[in-house]
C-alpha cells in the first residue's frame, strides 16, 4: 500500500475523520456545559474513589476491543527477531516519556510564558506526560495496515507494550508529575491502570480464548472483532461530550490555550517517530518491521491517558484538557506519518524479518 488515499481499507469512516469528530464534540460539550449545567453537575455525583462512573463505563467501551485484537501468545515468538523490540522499549520507555517532559515544559514554561498562566502551564504539563507515558496499544494497528506492516510482529510489539505499562507507567507518570511540581496520589494512580489496563486486558485475552475456542481463529478476527468496530469510537466521542462539558467554562477563557498545546504534542509526535524509525534503520530492520515500530512510539494510548488525567485531577481539570488536544492532534499527524513511512520503503528492505 503505497498510497495511503488506499486507507478505506484499513481506517473507519469515523477513525479517518476523527479530528471532525472531536471537533464537533467539544462544541457539543461546551454548549451543553454552557446552557445545561444540570447535565455535568448530575453527571459529577457518581463518582468513586475519584473515578467517574460514567466515564469509566465510555472508556471500558473504548478500551476493550482494542484488547481483544492482543494476541498474548504471540509473545512465545518474540526471541526470532528482537530488534525491533528493542527500538519499541527504548523509544517509548526511555525517552519518549521524558523527551514530552521536556519539550513540553520548554513551550509552555519558556515560549509561551506570557500566554499561559504559570498554574495552568503546570496543569498542561501534567496532562503532556500522561500522554507522553501512554504509547500506542489499539489505533497502531490501523496504521501499521496503513504502512504494510508486519501484522504479527506489531502484535508482538504492541502485546509487550501492554505488558509494560502494567509497570513501568505508574512509576514513570509519579516520577514526572512529582519533578514537575504537581503531587500525585498512588492509590488512584494505581486504581486507574488496574481499572483501565488490567481489567480490560484480562477481559479481552480472555473473551478472545474463549471465542476462538469455540469458533476458531478466523470466525474470531473475520465475524467478532468487526462487532466492535463502533463502539470504540461511540464511547470516545461520548466522553468527549461529557469531557467537554466540564471544561467549557476553561475553553471559552482560554481559546488559544488549544493551540497552544497542541505545539509541543505535534513535534513530540514527529520526534519520536523519527527516532524509532532511523533507529530502525540503523539496525537494517525491514520497512515492515521498521514503520510500526516508529507508529507505536508516536501514537499515544490517549484513552489511558484521559482516563488517568480524569481519575487524578478531574473531568473539569486543565490536565483532563491537555490530554484530549491529545486526541485532536492524534490522527491527522499520525496520517502524515503515513504518508512519509509510505513515501520511504527505499531506506529499508521491504521483505524478510
Amino acid at each position: 500500500m503505497s498510497d495511503v488515499n488506499e486507507k478505506d481499507e484499513g481506517i473507519g469512516f469515523f477513525e479517518r475523520n476523527l479530528s471532525v469528530w472531536v471537533l464537533l464534540c467539544m462544541a457539543a460539550g461546551i454548549l451543553v456545559g454552557r446552557f445545561l449545567p444540570s447535565v455535568p453537575a448530575f453527571l459529577a455525583r457518581f463518582e468513586y474513589a475519584k473515578v467517574s462512573v460514567p466515564m469509566a463505563i465510555l472508556i471500558w467501551m473504548m478500551i476493550f476491543p482494542m484488547m481483544l485484537k492482543v494476541d498474548f501468545a504471540s509473545v512465545a515468538g518474540v526471541g526470532k527477531n528482537p530488534k525491533g523490540l528493542y527500538v519499541t522499549w527504548v523509544t517509548n520507555w526511555l525517552i519518549k516519556p521524558f523527551t514530552m517532559y521536556g519539550i513540553a515544559a520548554f513551550f509552555f514554561f519558556v515560549v509561551f510564558r506570557r500566554l499561559i498562566p504559570a498554574d495552568l502551564a503546570r496543569d498542561y504539563l501534567a496532562g503532556a506526560i500522561l500522554l507522553g507515558a501512554a504509547p500506542c496499544t489499539a489505533m497502531v494497528f490501523v496504521w501499521s495496515h496503513l504502512t504494510r506492516g508486519n501484522p504479527a510482529y506489531t502484535v508482538v510489539q504492541v502485546a509487550t507494550n501492554d505488558l509494560i505499562i502494567l509497570v513501568a507507567f505508574t512509576p514513570i507518570v509519579a516520577f514526572l508529575l512529582g519533578i514537575g511540581g504537581v503531587s500525585i496520589p498512588w492509590d488512584t494512580l494505581i486504581l486507574s491502570v488496574v481499572l483501565f489496563v488490567v481489567i480490560p486486558l484480562a477481559a479481552g485475552v480472555l473473551t478472545r480464548r474463549a471465542v476462538v475456542r469455540k469458533r476458531g481463529e478466523q470466525w474470531f478476527h473475520d465475524s467478532f472483532i468487526p462487532r466492535f468496530s463502533g463502539i470504540t469510537v461511540i464511547g470516545l466521542l461520548l466522553t468527549l461530550v461529557i469531557l467537554f462539558s466540564f471544561q467549557g467554562s476553561v475553553i471559552l477563557a482560554n481559546p488559544l490555550h488549544i493551540l497552544l498545546i497542541a505545539v509541543p504534542l505535534t513535534i513530540q509526535t514527529f520526534l519520536i517517530f523519527f527516532v524509532a524509525y532511523i533507529a530502525s534503520r540503523v539496525l537494517s530492520l525491514p520497512h515492515d518491521i521498521a514503520a510500526p515500530a516508529g507508529m507505536i512510539g508516536a501514537s499515544n494510548f490517549f484513552e489511558l491517558a484521559v482516563a488517568v488525567a480524569i481519575s487524578l485531577f478531574g473531568a473539569d481539570s486543565p490536565v483532563a484538557l491537555a490530554t484530549v488536544v491529545g486526541v485532536l492532534v492524534e490522527v491527522p499527524v499520525m496520517l502524515t506519518l503515513v504518508r512519509i513511512a509510505n513515501g520511504t520503503t527505499r531506506w529499508f528492505r521491504v521483505h524478510g524479518r
